[in-house]
């Protein structure tokens, strides 16, 4: 018997990543495929530095990322789906980080957009991204997707 394949879904915390997550879900439930749910982050440009106001000392941004995969998760899922599933937590671009980890995957599932992008657009910067040079199958599920 064949082992079972990958599937990687970028999830943010935004309605449309929760959308792509149960799309995910479902495709995985159907496949027999593994899934993974990756989260990226990274530091503001130094430019942007001058014009926040300092972070406090004991500001952990990659902890603070896990915490809204884990959340968005238990929320989406449940408890006990979401102990299922494979959790990734990435520094960087979010497009970089999503094409590093679905090499060798079968799918990789991302929403039209995240909390970042400019709403007019029918399509975020890193599913445009993904969609032209990601190395596996790319589904974007749209924001007016059925449950």
């Amino acid at each position: 018997m064949a082992e079972a394949g990958r599937i990687v879904v970028g999830v943010d915390g935004s309605e449309p990543s929760v959308k792509a997550l149960r799309w995910a879900v479902r495709q995985a439930g159907l496949s027999g495929e593994t899934l993974e749910a990756v989260i990226s982050w990274e530091y503001p440009a130094a430019g942007w530095a001058a014009m926040v106001p300092s972070l406090p000392p004991d500001f952990d941004p990659e902890e603070m990322a896990s915490k809204i995969l884990d959340d968005t998760l238990e929320r989406t899922l449940g408890a006990e789906a979401a102990a299922s599933v494979q959790r990734t937590v990435v520094v960087g671009n979010p497009a970089q980080a999503l094409m590093e980890r679905a090499q060798g995957a079968d799918l990789l599932v991302v929403g039209d957009r995240g909390y970042s992008g400019f709403k007019a657009a029918l399509l975020g910067s890193v599913g445009l991204h993904l969609s032209q040079h990601a190395p596996c199958p790319v589904v974007v599920v749209r924001g007016g997707a059925e449950e």
